[in-house]
C-alpha cells in the first residue's frame, strides 16, 4: 500500500507540474527561437513579422536541429518554471540546507511523504537526454563521454538553479537537489545510450 501511495503523489505531482507550465513554455519556447533566427538567420527573419514566421515555419520543417533546439528550449523552460518561475518567496533560503534527501519527513509528530527527491531525478532525465540528443554530435558516441557530460551539464544547471534560488529567495537551497538532478542527468545520459543503441539496431 505505501509503494502506491509513494507512486500515486509522484505521478500527480508530475503531471501538475507538466500540466501547469504547458502553455507558457511551448509560447516562451516558440518566441525563443525567434531569437535564434534573428541571430543565425537575420536576413531572412529581420524583414517584418511577415517573414519572421515564415522563415521560422520553414526552418522548423527543414532542420532537425532547429527542432531539437526548440524541444530542448521547451524542456529548460519547463524545468526553469518549476525550480524559478513558479516559486514563492522565502524568508531563509538557507534554512534546509541538509533536508530532502528521504521520502519521508516528520512534521508535527506525524510522517508526511515527500517525493521531491525522486521528482528531483525524474524532472532531469528528459532534459539531459534531450541535450544529448541535441549535441550528440558534437559529444560523440562513446558512453563513457556521455555520461560525463550528461552528469556534468545536469550538476552545473542544477547548482545555477540553486544559487538563484538563494539569490533571489525563490524556494530553499539544498545540496539534495544538487545530489538528485545530478543522478538524473547520468540516468538522462544513459537513456539516450539506449535509444541510440536501439535505433541503430532497427
Amino acid at each position: 500500500m505505501e509503494a502506491i501511495k509513494v507512486l500515486a503523489k509522484i505521478l500527480t505531482n508530475i503531471l501538475t507540474a507538466l500540466y501547469e507550465p504547458f502553455g507558457f513554455s511551448l509560447l516562451l519556447s516558440f518566441f525563443a527561437m525567434f531569437f535564434y533566427l534573428y541571430a543565425y538567420e537575420p536576413s531572412a527573419a529581420g524583414k517584418g513579422w511577415k517573414n519572421a514566421i515564415v522563415t521560422w515555419y520553414q526552418k522548423f520543417k527543414e532542420s532537425v536541429f532547429f527542432r531539437k533546439l526548440f524541444l530542448l528550449t521547451f524542456v529548460t523552460s519547463m524545468i526553469l518554471f518549476r525550480t524559478l518561475l513558479n516559486r514563492n518567496l522565502w524568508l531563509n533560503p538557507l534554512s534546509d540546507v541538509m533536508g530532502g534527501w528521504g521520502i519521508w519527513e516528520t512534521k508535527n509528530g506525524e510522517q508526511v511523504l515527500i517525493t521531491e527527491c525522486i521528482e528531483n531525478v525524474i524532472m532531469m532525465v528528459p532534459f539531459s537526454a534531450v541535450v544529448m540528443w541535441t549535441f550528440g554530435e558534437k559529444i560523440g558516441n562513446g558512453w563513457k563521454k556521455i555520461l560525463w557530460y550528461s552528469g556534468k551539464i545536469a550538476f552545473i544547471f542544477s547548482i545555477s538553479i540553486e544559487m538563484l534560488q538563494l539569490l533571489l529567495r525563490l524556494g530553499t537551497f539544498q545540496l539534495s537537489d544538487i545530489f538528485y538532478n545530478t543522478v538524473g542527468g547520468v540516468l538522462g545520459g544513459l537513456l539516450y545510450c539506449v535509444a541510440m543503441k536501439v535505433r541503430k539496431r532497427l
